[in-house]
C-alpha cells in the first residue's frame, strides 16, 4: 500500500527543489554575467580594431566645447549678444622688412652667374637711334640640382731607391711615400662610397637591392652582395670603436631612457625565420651631449639590458615592460603617456552614445592631460624650477587622480578597456610618480619612441634582416647616425670622416677615439649643419 506524504515532507520536498532551482538560477546568472564581459570585451576589441584601421592615429584631445571653424558663425548666429559691440580702432604702423630665409639659406652655394645682354648691334633706341643704357638688373635665382656622378681615384705610391749603392753594392735604402689606409683593403669602396651605402639604406631607407638598381644607372654593376660585405667589414674594423666609446659614456649618465621594437632575423641559429627578436635603443635624456644606442637580440628578455645597463646605477625611463625590474639598483621610472593612450582608447572604444564626460575613461583621460598641461608649462623653466613647481602643481592632480583610480577599480570588471587602464595605472603607480623626484626627468619617454622612429620606418622597406651579424651591424650604423644628427652632424660626412680616420688612427688610444665622437669639439666643420637647411 502506497505511503501518503505528509505536509511536513511536502514543503521539505518543494524546499529542495526551490534549492535547486535557485543555484541553477544563480549558476545561470553567473554564466550570463560572464557571457557579456566576454561580448562586451569583444565589442571592445573590434571598435579598437576598427579605429586603428580607418581612425585617425592622432592620441590629441578633441575639446567638445570648442566650435567648429566652419560652423561658428551660424552656431552663433542666433546668440542675443550681452555686450555692445566695441568700437574699432584702426591702427598702422611700419615695420623693416625681415633679410628672407631664402637668402640665408643660398648664401654659402657656389653660384654660377648666367646674364642676358643686348649685343652691340642691338643697343640703340627705336624711337631716335641714340645709344641705350644700363638702368638696372633684374636677377632670379634658382637651384640646380646635378644627379650624383663617380670617379675613380688613383692612390699613386712612389718607391724611391740609391743608384750609386746600387752600382757600389751597398745595401740600397729603400724609401716608400707614405699613403692613408683605405677602410676595406683590396676594395674599390673609398670611405665616401661605403658612407653613401649607409645612409641610404639606415637614414633614407633604401634597401641593398634598390642601391644596386641605382649603381645600374650609372653604369657600375655592383651587387647587394657587395654593399652588405661593405657594410659588415667597416662597422667591424672600425664602427664599433666609436659605438664602444659611446656606450662607456652613456654609462656615465644619470638618466637613461629605454624602448624595444621587433626585427625579424632570417637565419637565426636554431630558430625559424618567422621568429621576431628585438632591436632594444638606449638613449640620454635632458642632460647632454645626446647619445643613442641601438643593440640587436634574439629575445625580449630582461637579461638583455640588464647586461647593457650593468654597472648602471641610477634614473632608467621606460614603458610599463616587466623585463627592465630585473636591474639592479636603479631607479625606474614609468612613461605617463603609455597610461594616458589607456584610457584614450578605452574611450575610443565606447560606443559613441556613451562617450560624455562623465564617463570614467574621460574622467581618466582629464586627469592625465592636466599633468601634461603641466608640463607643457614647464618645458623652458629651469631644473630646479621644474622640481619645485611639480611639487607644488602635478602632485595634487596626482594625489586626485590616485585617490580616483581606487573607487573606480571596485566599480569596474577588470576586463573592460577603462577597468585595464585603472588596474595599469594602479600596478605602476610608484613608478608612474617617479617624474617628481628630479627635475631632469620627463614625464614621458617620447623621446626615445622618436629615436626608435627611424628603425621603424625603414623596417617597413627592407622587412627583415638576413643574418644576426648584419643585426648586430645594423644597430651600429643606426647608433652613429642617430647619434650624429641629434649632435647637428651630417650623417654622410660624419660617416665619411670617421672611415677616413679610423683606418689611419691608433683605435685603442682612448683619447684620439674621444676626438671622433659626435660631439667632440675636433669634430671639422664641413660634418656641421649651418642651421640655413629648408
Amino acid at each position: 500500500m502506497k505511503k501518503l506524504l505528509t505536509d511536513a515532507d511536502i514543503i521539505e520536498k518543494l524546499q529542495k527543489e526551490l534549492s535547486l532551482l535557485q543555484e541553477k538560477n544563480n549558476l545561470l546568472q553567473e554564466e550570463n554575467a560572464e557571457l557579456s564581459a566576454k561580448l562586451n570585451w569583444f565589442e571592445e576589441q573590434f571598435r579598437l580594431s576598427q579605429h586603428r584601421l580607418y581612425g585617425r592615429s592622432s592620441e590629441k584631445t578633441v575639446i567638445n566645447e570648442q566650435i567648429s571653424l566652419f560652423n561658428e558663425a551660424e552656431a552663433l548666429s542666433d546668440v542675443k549678444p550681452e555686450v555692445p559691440e566695441p568700437s574699432i580702432e584702426e591702427i598702422t604702423y611700419k615695420r623693416k622688412k625681415r633679410k628672407g630665409h631664402r637668402e640665408e639659406m643660398l648664401k654659402d652655394l657656389p653660384v654660377e652667374v648666367i646674364e642676358y645682354k643686348l649685343s652691340e648691334d642691338e643697343l640703340f633706341c627705336e624711337n631716335c637711334n641714340s645709344n641705350l643704357h644700363e638702368i638696372r638688373t633684374e636677377v632670379r635665382k634658382e637651384l640646380e640640382v646635378i644627379p650624383a656622378t663617380v670617379k675613380v681615384i688613383e692612390h699613386v705610391r712612389y718607391i724611391y731607391g740609391c743608384r750609386n749603392c746600387d752600382n757600389n753594392g751597398i745595401d740600397n735604402p729603400i724609401v716608400t711615400t707614405k699613403m692613408p689606409e683605405p677602410p676595406i683593403p683590396k676594395s674599390i669602396a673609398s670611405a665616401s662610397t661605403i658612407a653613401h651605402v649607409m645612409v641610404q639604406k639606415f637614414m633614407f631607407g633604401l634597401p641593398l637591392y634598390r642601391q644596386e638598381q641605382q649603381w645600374k644607372q650609372l653604369d657600375l654593376d655592383i651587387s647587394r652582395q657587395t654593399m652588405s660585405n661593405w657594410l659588415l667589414i667597416a662597422t667591424n674594423r672600425w664602427l664599433h670603436y666609436i659605438y664602444e666609446r659611446m656606450h662607456y659614456y652613456l654609462l656615465q649618465k644619470d638618466i637613461i631612457c629605454a624602448d624595444e621594437t621587433e626585427v625579424q632575423v632570417l637565419h637565426e641559429p636554431g630558430r625559424a625565420a618567422t621568429t621576431n627578436s628585438y632591436m632594444w635603443v638606449y638613449r640620454t635624456g635632458r642632460d647632454g651631449p645626446p647619445i643613442v644606442l641601438f643593440e640587436y637580440q634574439t629575445t625580449r628578455a630582461g637579461k638583455h639590458p640588464k647586461k647593457f645597463l650593468e654597472n648602471f646605477k641610477s634614473y632608467l625611463c621606460t614603458d610599463g615592460y616587466a623585463g627592465y625590474n630585473s636591474i639592479p639598483s636603479i631607479t625606474r621610472i614609468c612613461c605617463f603617456v603609455h597610461a594616458r593612450r589607456k584610457f584614450d582608447e578605452a574611450l575610443k572604444v565606447l560606443p559613441k552614445t556613451k562617450r560624455t564626460k562623465t564617463c570614467a575613461a574621460q574622467e581618466g583621460l582629464d586627469f592625465c592631460n592636466k599633468l601634461f598641461d603641466i608640463e607643457k608649462d614647464l618645458k623652458e623653466v629651469s631644473v630646479e624650477e621644474r622640481y619645485a613647481l611639480r611639487l607644488e602643481k602635478s602632485k595634487p592632480v596626482l594625489d586626485d587622480f590616485y585617490s580616483w583610480l581606487k573607487i573606480q577599480r571596485k566599480v569596474l570588471t577588470p576586463k573592460s578597456a577603462t577597468g585595464n587602464a585603472i588596474q595599469y595605472c594602479l600596478n605602476l603607480w610608484d613608478k608612474l610618480c617617479g617624474f617628481l623626484l628630479d627635475g631632469r626627468l620627463y614625464i614621458d619617454n617620447n623621446i626615445t619612441e622618436r629615436s626608435i622612429k627611424s628603425f621603424v620606418i625603414s623596417r617597413k622597406n627592407f622587412l627583415f634582416c638576413n643574418t644576426p651579424s648584419g643585426a648586430t651591424a645594423s644597430a651600429i650604423i643606426y647608433s652613429i647616425i642617430q647619434t650624429a644628427r641629434e649632435n647637428n652632424l651630417k650623417p654622410f660626412e660624419y660617416l665619411k670622416y670617421l672611415l677616413h680616420m679610423l683606418p689611419n688612427s691608433d683605435v685603442n688610444d682612448q683619447k684620439i677615439l674621444d676626438s671622433y665622437l659626435p660631439w667632440s669639439k675636433d669634430i671639422p666643420e664641413v660634418c656641421k649643419f649651418n642651421n640655413n637647411s629648408i
